[in-house]
């Protein structure tokens, strides 16, 4: 079969496509024909992670496609489904943090830029009937982290104010549309003023620049959540723009990972600091049957072939994309 490998070299020169074994099927598992693929950031930190003397290992954590194959011991799928691959390996119920063991598709094991892969049928759900094969093999961990973030750390309710800082991103883009359908207020920021009009026609109900001054710029504003994603570059901007007895929310950092934090303002203004990553299985069932209630679909960006590796890669890397980019492995 054809996938995407890394191997031998750090970063994206240890990038190619080329043949690989097809994954065999073992007890409990089942086969997927991948029909769509997604990128994530997640798959550029694991061109450095996955270091030059491991074994070839095929990138990706999102997929969709249809089970051609399942052990016998298999129950709760079947050979033709469509399905939808959640890529969180051991975290089965919702709890305050992933238990030990928790995995994500793509790293340690093979993940989804490949024909096939094998994974246990307890990861595969039936593929939303509302979502063409591009938006379900986008969705995953993405629209995962958002909820999570959202719903079980930051526990967004109607009427709240939500400032997401960074909209260009998969997740941001799954948090616009999930608080809008919440009841919640939305404002995004970007350096882009392309992704901030886009966000807007998205439903964002103000944007501003990332480089404005945010305190002056949201003074007729009352800030309840903020999901941060950006690190250093923001975070000590979104402490000082939320609500006395408000909410940041982290589950990322695309720029650096240590700040400064304030903390006597931190304490007098008696905020909620809260890290969040991915979600358990309980909460992506909650999620899929949150995105068919709403008939929420990702925002795609760009569809690539596996060919193409190289361009989808780079588009993510130099965060030009607004939404997911997604790879189109078969028809």
């Amino acid at each position: 079969m054809k996938a995407i490998i890394h191997e031998g070299k750090l970063g994206m020169e240890g990038l190619s496509l080329r043949d690989f074994q097809e994954p065999a099927v073992n007890s409990g598992m089942v086969k997927i024909k991948l029909k769509t693929a997604g990128l994530n950031r997640r798959d550029l930190m694991v061109l450095t992670r996955h270091k030059e003397e491991q074994p070839p290992l095929i990138v990706g954590s999102d997929g969709a496609g249809t089970i051609v194959d399942a052990a016998e011991d298999v129950t709760n799928a079947a050979v033709g489904d469509e399905v939808i691959i959640n890529p969180g390996l051991g975290w089965r119920q919702n709890s305050e943090a992933p238990p030990a063991g928790f995995e994500i598709v793509g790293l340690p094991d093979h993940g989804t830029f490949a024909e096939y892969i094998t994974l246990p049928a307890a990861n595969v759900e039936k593929k939303p009937a509302h979502l063409k094969w591009e938006e379900a093999g986008v969705l995953s961990l993405a629209a995962l982290t958002a909820y999570r973030a959202l719903f079980t750390r930051a526990k967004v309710k109607a009427g709240d104010t939500v400032l997401i800082p960074g909209i260009g991103s998969g997740v941001g883009t799954f948090l616009l549309k999930f608080a809008k359908a919440a009841g919640a207020r939305v404002i995004v920021t970007s350096r882009s003023n392309d992704k901030q009009h886009k966000a807007m026609e998205l439903g964002a109900d103000r944007s501003i620049s990332t480089n404005c001054d945010w305190n002056e710029e949201l003074k007729d504003e009352t800030i309840d959540i903020v999901i941060e994603s950006i690190g250093k570059a923001t975070f000590d901007k979104s402490l000082k723009v939320v609500r006395k007895g408000g909410t940041v929310a982290t589950f990322g950092a695309t720029t650096e990972d240590k700040i400064e934090v304030d903390i006597r303002h931190f304490f007098y203004s008696q905020l909620n600091l809260l890290g969040s990553t991915m979600g358990s299985a309980e909460e992506f069932a909650a999620m899929l049957q949150f995105i068919e209630k709403h008939n929420i679909t990702p925002v795609v960006d760009s569809v690539y072939s596996l060919e193409d590796f190289a361009a989808a890669f780079t588009r993510l890397k130099d965060s030009q994309n607004l939404g997911k980019i997604a790879f189109r492995i078969a028809e």
